[in-house]
């Protein structure tokens, strides 16, 4: 007989099992200034947990790399930005590859354009530094880039998702001519039915790198709709909209409940659903966003060679 394991949410309600299986393997981000907040982490991740490092522009790197080097210490997969408007030139990129590498045994990167509106030196975006050879010849296993479900008003200010496309298939190709594992980690969202339709967009124009879909963690409603603002998320802010016109729920924090169950109850009905894995963007707080996912169902990452 199988004795069937269900973790219980902070509700006492059983997680349901295509919730705890598409949470399997989930990452978190971290800033150095908020890490440093936090005494352990191996209290709130499971071991293994991939943990990206975000570089927020006047950040020094000597703090993303002692970051870094704390996290891999405590036993986590560590996947630091790179932005490419905040990099001077290519010898600085190799210095801060190197200095991850010999310092912290960083073998995986998240490469992305960054938030700023103009380049601070050679490179505008995250083709421009892989084009550069040096994450190829530092050996770096695992390469992650930026999708965007709702567009990305700084690539195609039209709205348009042509660019986007035509971007996501350079990076594919990238891919296919290096040894290098790659995934797409997309912009945090709301709501299911856009992304669902955004992924399967791109698997009908051929791109199939593998989806890490965002997911904002709890937080405070005003907090979500500020950051999504700042952030350019478009289709479904408009499910917190439509929760700020509830005075009873004005005050509750927003949780991902119901966006999560969405797109796992359709993995689970797809299989071949190309969205693998979840990255929780903790816009409440690292700590919260560790419990819910873990109350939910989230467990130990797996291995850092499956996508």
């Amino acid at each position: 007989m199988t004795l069937l394991h269900f973790r219980k949410n902070a509700g006492g309600r059983p997680a349901a099992p295509e919730v705890e299986a598409f949470l399997d393997g989930y990452s978190i981000e971290v800033m150095p200034r908020t890490a440093e907040k936090v005494e352990d982490f191996r209290a709130l991740l499971p071991a293994k947990t991939r943990v990206y490092i975000a570089h927020i522009d006047g950040t020094p790197i000597d703090d993303m790399v002692a970051t870094a080097a704390r996290l891999k210490a405590e036993g986590f997969d560590v996947m630091p930005h790179f932005a490419a408007r905040m990099i001077r030139d290519k010898a600085m990129l190799a210095d801060w590859i190197a200095r991850y590498q010999g310092e912290a045994g960083v073998d995986q990167a998240l490469l992305l354009a960054g938030g700023l509106d103009a380049p601070k030196g050679a490179f505008a975006d995250s083709m421009q530094m892989l084009d550069t050879g040096l994450f190829d010849r530092a050996g770096f296993k695992r390469l992650h880039v930026a999708g965007h479900p709702e567009g990305n008003r700084d690539i195609a200010p039209d709205g348009s998702d042509r660019a986007l496309l035509d971007a996501l298939r350079w990076k594919q190709a990238f891919r296919d001519r290096s040894d290098a594992d790659m995934a797409i980690v997309t912009q945090f969202c709301f709501e299911a039915a856009p992304v669902i339709a955004w992924a399967d967009r791109l698997a009908a124009e051929g791109i199939d790198l593998p989806i890490h879909i965002g997911i904002a963690g709890p937080a405070k409603l005003q907090t979500l709709i500020k950051f999504s603002v700042a952030c350019g998320v478009g289709a479904s802010l408009r499910v917190l909209q439509k929760r700020a016109r509830d005075v009873s729920k004005l005050l509750l924090p927003f949780t991902p409940e119901r966006v999560i169950a969405d797109l796992a109850a359709h993995k689970a009905a797809n299989p071949d659903f190309n969205i693998e894995r979840v990255h929780f963007f903790p816009l409440g707080g690292i700590t919260a966003s560790a419990a819910w996912a873990t109350e939910n169902g989230g467990d130990a990452a797996k291995p850092a060679n499956q996508i």
